[in-house]
């Protein structure tokens, strides 16, 4: 089975498992996004089912590999004989996908509830609760946390105390006199 999807304001045909390159998309790695935009729908052995404008409740189901940057163009201007000329560069933004699922019905694939992000944020969550934990575990105990020695500060060295003496400034040259005019009647 293989679709043609509208994204972008451009048709990719796309099947189960392709890697599609498309204009940039809200979300992240991991994240699973819905392409309504559905111009086509083919299967083997059945005629394709052709949308007027788009198929009707059919979705592709694509998950965020990552986002990325397209390679550098460079734009550059002139005007012939003015001494004008303007060099640019634009990089596009870009989001890779990986197609999940093609589904005629709209139906969300299994794997689309599952999310690679929130284990990280449950690991934070985690690691805060822990001593709450400990705490919680046995009330009759008092918590032994252990804290680090101080410190002891550096003695101070004879240069550090003595404030450095400040060599006087050097003297500056006296200005050049202009040469005295001579008059020109004589």
């Amino acid at each position: 089975m293989f679709a043609v999807v509208k994204t972008g304001g451009k048709q990719y045909r796309v099947a189960k498992d392709d890697i599609v390159v498309v204009e940039k998309l809200a979300g992240e790695a991991g994240d699973v996004i819905a392409m309504g935009d559905v111009v086509m729908l083919s299967e083997e052995g059945k005629d394709p089912i052709v949308g007027a404008p788009t198929v009707e409740k059919a979705e592709v189901f694509a998950e965020v590999v990552e986002q990325t940057r397209d390679k550098k163009v460079i734009i550059f201007k002139k005007q012939r004989r003015q001494n004008h000329r303007r060099k640019n560069g634009h990089r596009q933004e870009k989001t890779v996908l990986k197609v999940v699922e093609i589904s005629p019905t709209g139906t969300k694939p299994k794997g689309a509830a599952k999310k690679a992000a929130p284990k990280k944020a449950d690991d934070a969550v985690a690691k805060v609760d822990a001593p709450a934990k400990e705490a919680a575990k046995a009330p009759d105990e008092k918590p032994t946390a252990k804290k680090p020695a101080a410190k002891k500060a550096a003695p101070k060295k004879e240069a550090d105390a003595k404030p450095a003496a400040k060599k006087p400034a050097a003297k500056k040259p006296a200005a050049k006199k202009p040469a005295a005019k001579k008059d020109s009647e004589e």
